[in-house]
């Protein structure tokens, strides 16, 4: 949750770029934005009914401030990957941060 806060409240108006883990070890794993996000998804799926409705709420909101400062990728459906989760969907790979 710190992670993605930190990425989708970010200063500036400027747009943001998830960026790939440069490692694949499981902390470094959250370098990559959309990592930590997948994460969170698996635990709203696990958790009881009253926290999950909480966490769903705050992920929420990071989710339109997610939105708001990536770019969607316009050639998301033609890649090998091909991901249904939306914040996958998003341009990535420039620099991260302000």
């Amino acid at each position: 949750m710190r992670r993605y806060r930190a990425f989708a409240l970010a200063p500036g108006r400027r747009p943001l770029y998830p960026q790939d883990a440069e490692c694949s070890c499981r902390g470094c794993s959250f370098d990559d934005v959309r990592h930590a996000r997948d994460v969170l998804e698996e635990v709203l799926r696990h958790l009881p009914v009253r926290a999950r409705e909480e966490l769903r709420r705050r992920v929420a909101c990071l989710d339109t401030a997610y939105l708001r400062r990536t770019l969607p990728d316009p050639f998301a459906d033609q890649r090998r990957w091909g991901s249904g989760r939306w914040w996958r969907r998003r341009l990535a790979g420039g620099r991260e941060g302000p």
